[in-house]
């Protein structure tokens, strides 16, 4: 049996449609899908953004695990501008899975094998991207791998992360990280959100060209995912 986390719903969605024979379970009272990819048993976790609420989903999910492989999957935010927008990550600085990323079912994918790191918030600054290229050795960073890692290394359980680029320094995100999501509330305020770009009209045709390329990306993952859970 494999699980594979995403933060939210939003990034996982497409995934999903590629599971069959889904329903809903609840492992350690976090409710999780279950589905199918060919004959391996799929188990899919939200771990939600951050490291308090992903530490408390995942402690609950993991407790009676029996799993064989963990996954974690997602967006990332490129740091530098060598990863471009629906590239594929493996974190070789999380992973204890050894992809074979030159097999046939992956290579023609965009992967990039590259240290991830985890930030306590969203990244929203060049300038603050540009500091953590010169200071870190990662090409992108997330909210949530490193906690999954520790999760995985208490239990013996391999850890897979696979990220899919969804910003960069060039094409940043389309508004503040404050207005578009609330991590102690762990949602989007939408009438913030509208609100926004209503003061800013110029501003909702970054909005679309980010709601595009967040589409193709999570469409990159998914199919990268699906060939990844078949290969392990």
């Amino acid at each position: 049996m494999i699980a594979v986390t995403f933060a939210l719903p939003a990034e996982s969605q497409e995934f999903l449609r590629h599971l069959s024979k889904k329903s809903r379970t609840r492992r350690g009272g976090v409710s999780a899908t279950r589905g199918r990819i060919d004959d391996r048993l799929i188990e899919v976790l939200h771990t939600g953004v951050g490291e308090k609420v992903c530490r408390q989903r995942l402690e609950k999910f993991l407790q009676d695990q029996k799993f064989d492989y963990l996954i974690a999957a997602g967006f990332a935010g490129a740091i530098n501008d060598e990863l471009q927008i629906g590239d594929l990550l493996v974190a070789r600085n999380f992973s204890t899975i050894a992809l074979n990323t030159k097999s046939s079912s992956l290579s023609s994918l965009p992967i990039h094998i590259a240290d991830l790191l985890t930030v306590h918030e969203l990244i929203d600054s060049v300038e603050e991207r540009m500091k953590l290229a010169r200071t870190s050795s990662a090409a992108a960073v997330d909210m949530e791998t490193e906690f999954i890692a520790q999760a995985c290394a208490s239990r013996s359980l391999p850890l897979l992360s696979l990220r899919v680029i969804s910003d960069t320094p060039r094409h940043g995100l389309p508004a503040p990280a404050n207005v578009l999501f609330d991590i102690e509330q762990q949602r989007t305020h939408m009438v913030k959100l509208a609100q926004h770009f209503l003061a800013r009209p110029n501003h909702v045709p970054r909005l679309a060209q980010f709601t595009k390329r967040i589409k193709s990306a999570r469409r990159t993952l998914a199919t990268a995912l699906t060939k990844v859970v078949r290969d392990l």
